[in-house]
């Protein structure tokens, strides 16, 4: 079985943000699926997604303050400046932390660790929602089956 479908993710502000149960909730048909896998790509390059601590708030702040001193706005060898001065840094950010990833599915729910979350890195000041295409692959449950 395959399914695709486009989620569309609400704005936030620049950061690092736990999106796990928005895109859980969007995503109904992830119940049918027994073992496989969900890929997610976000369609930005201003934007990043990764996995990390789920628990923890101050994780979430930490990546943000270590990534803009990594990435500064301002800085005087950047060329492509004429989006904002946190367009190329969230460039940047973007492709470090990349905008893809798979997880493994296994009775209907996505298998990250105890302390794990999807996060999207929001990289810009004043950011729109974020658009997700997620292409789930797997083995239809038996249940789904003889419904």
């Amino acid at each position: 079985m395959w399914i695709q479908k486009r989620i569309q993710l609400q704005a936030r502000p620049r950061g690092f943000h736990l999106i796990t149960a928005e895109v859980t909730q969007q995503l109904p048909e992830l119940r049918q699926i027994a073992i496989g896998l969900a890929h997610f790509h976000l369609q930005h390059t201003s934007a990043s997604l990764s996995i990390n601590e789920n628990a923890d708030s101050t994780v979430r702040s930490d990546m943000e303050a270590h990534f803009n001193e990594l990435a500064p706005e301002g800085a005087s060898y950047y060329q492509h400046t004429y989006e904002g001065p946190d367009d190329m840094p969230a460039h940047i950010k973007s492709g470090l932390l990349g905008c893809e990833l798979t997880v493994p599915v296994s009775q209907g729910r996505l298998q990250l660790g105890t302390w794990q979350g999807l996060y999207l890195g929001e990289h810009r000041n004043a950011a729109g929602g974020r658009t997700l295409v997620v292409t789930m692959q797997g083995q239809e449950s038996l249940e789904e089956e003889r419904a």
